[in-house]
Parts: structure tokens; C-alpha cells; sequence
């Protein structure tokens, strides 16, 4: 049976957000790390099947954060077929992409991980 609610994904959000907080980044920018974390997180549990998905997140330097987020589904995902105006879902890679610098997925043995990286501003 699927639980019909996402998984608490409030300590990931928690480790990223002082992460980012601790190298001194500006507020906007952890809220869009905070923001495309939660869509990733979402789409690991809502698509790839994973009741609580695993994510990583590693801070380069202090100058760019890579969070991935990992599932037990093997199929990548196709942000670049345009979201449906009407639908009441499908935007949420689109988003990831336009509040990061850098986005893909990688597959795994099994599975795959989703992934996104955001720079600090000089």
C-alpha cells in the first residue's frame, strides 16, 4: 500500500538550509535552494516510487551547493516536453530549472539520481 501523503522532508530541507546558512549565502537564494529541494523531493516520491527518497547535499566551496535526490525508479525525467497550462501538475522540473544554474539526472543501479546545483552570488 502507498501512503497518499509525501514523506517529512522538513530535516533535508533543515541540513540544506545551514548549510547554506553557515557559508553565509543570501536568503533568496536559500529559499530557491529550499523551493527546487522540495520539487526534487516531491517528484521522488510521487514518481519514482521511493517512500522516503534519500538526498544528498554537498556544499562546493562555499560557492555552490549540489543537492540529488535519489529514487528506485530507473525512468529519467523529460523536463523539456512543455507543461500542459490546465494541468494541475507537470511544472515542477521546469521550475527547478529556471531557480537553478544547473540541473540533470543520472541513472543508478537502481534507480536514478535527480540533481541541481546553485551558485552564490559573487
Amino acid at each position: 500500500m502507498r501512503a497518499f501523503t509525501p514523506p517529512d522532508w522538513s530535516t533535508a530541507r533543515e541540513e540544506l538550509r545551514e548549510a547554506l546558512t553557515r557559508a553565509h549565502w543570501p536568503d533568496d537564494l536559500v529559499h530557491d535552494a529550499e523551493l527546487a529541494l522540495h520539487e526534487l523531493y516531491v517528484n521522488a516520491w510521487k514518481h519514482g516510487g521511493s517512500p522516503a527518497p534519500t538526498v544528498v547535499v554537498v556544499l562546493i566551496g562555499d560557492r555552490t551547493v549540489r543537492v540529488c535526490v535519489c529514487d528506485d525508479c530507473p525512468t529519467l525525467p523529460e523536463p523539456d516536453h512543455p507543461a500542459d497550462p490546465y494541468a494541475l501538475s507537470g511544472r515542477g522540473l521546469h521550475l527547478v530549472r529556471s531557480l537553478t544554474h544547473r540541473f540533470g539526472a543520472d541513472p543508478r543501479k537502481t534507480g536514478k539520481r535527480v540533481w541541481f546545483e546553485l551558485d552564490a552570488a559573487a
